[in-house]
């Protein structure tokens, strides 16, 4: 028997194990897609790369995708283009009513000192009850719908005695400059940039009248599928917001330098930022279900909606 007949079956094995090897090595990495917004930790963590470290043992890289509101996040959401985000309270309202398949993985306290109701300096609005009949600007869908519902019930007004105008943030700047708005709901750092004009006025903020939080949300399967990685976005979040408390000066540098805004702007911004991120407990998810049943009986979102059907709950910790 020729000596080729042994090694051509010897030979045929190397290739295909070198090509078994080859397709391993060749396996793209498995992904982290993060939808976030000019503002808060994911900033910092997406300068620091400390995430992108944390998950490579994982096998993950993150990549990082910007938006304007929430709304537009959590559609991104939906379908598929990003796995994680964070908006504010009412985002995640809309999104489930009309059948997102979307989790709660984490909340932080959204203190009403962020958002206010803002006028113009020189115009006739003096008090909230002035503002019915009035333009009032907002994005619909995201927290400030939420913040200019309460604010109406405070001048005992409703949401039908304005005329509501969704508009995103800049929009709605150079509407109010116009002069085409009556008044503005926003959010920072928007708020805090309204703010220098001395054209504008807050009417009032949301501190004392809006109860919320701000939200981290992520794809249901992916939430069930990595929830090592869930827990690793939370954990470094936690972490940034511990270093943005203690160092509250280099935080706003980092904020303004990411997102463009003036130092001084970031600055108060950041001051008036909600720090500690937990995961959703019974509270959290009763405020949550209060916003969600007023919406429904304003007719915003078309059917009741269960903020529990939404809830993830972390893994318990292996016991030792």
């Amino acid at each position: 028997m020729k000596l080729t007949t042994f090694i051509r079956p010897l030979l045929a094995l190397a290739v295909a194990a070198g090509l078994s090897s080859a397709a391993v090595a060749a396996e793209p990495a498995k992904q982290l897609r993060i939808g976030f917004q000019r503002t808060g930790p994911l900033l910092v963590l997406k300068q620091w790369k400390t995430l992108e470290q944390k998950l490579e043992p994982l096998g993950y890289t993150v990549t990082w995708s910007e938006f304007t509101a929430g709304p537009p996040l959590l559609e991104a959401l939906n379908v598929g283009s990003i796995d994680l985000g964070t908006t504010g309270d009412t985002p995640p309202l809309f999104a489930q009513a009309a059948g997102a398949d979307l989790v709660y993985v984490g909340a932080v306290t959204n203190p009403g000192t962020t958002s206010a109701v803002l006028v113009r300096n020189d115009g006739p609005i003096k008090e909230i009850a002035d503002l019915k009949g009035k333009k009032v600007a907002f994005v619909r869908g995201s927290n400030a719908n939420n913040i200019i519902i309460r604010v109406l019930e405070k001048g005992g007004l409703t949401f039908k005695d304005i005329q509501p105008v969704s508009l995103t943030p800049a929009d709605a700047r150079a509407a109010f400059e116009r002069g085409s708005i009556d008044a503005w709901a926003i959010w920072d750092p928007y708020y805090a940039l309204a703010e220098r004009s001395d054209k504008v006025r807050v009417l009032t903020s949301a501190a004392g009248i809006v109860d919320s939080y701000s939200f981290y949300l992520a794809r249901r399967a992916f939430a069930n599928q990595a929830p090592e990685v869930v827990q690793a976005v939370i954990g470094e979040i936690a972490r940034v917001s511990e270093w943005a408390a203690a160092n509250p000066a280099e935080y706003a540098q980092i904020q303004a330098r990411e997102n463009g805004l003036p130092l001084d702007v970031q600055t108060v911004a950041a001051r008036r930022e909600g720090r500690r991120i937990a995961y959703i407990d019974d509270e959290i998810v009763a405020k949550q279900q209060r916003i969600a049943d007023d919406f429904h009986r304003l007719g915003l979102i078309p059917k009741a909606i269960t903020i529990r059907d939404v809830i993830w709950t972390p893994p318990a910790a292996p016991k030792s």
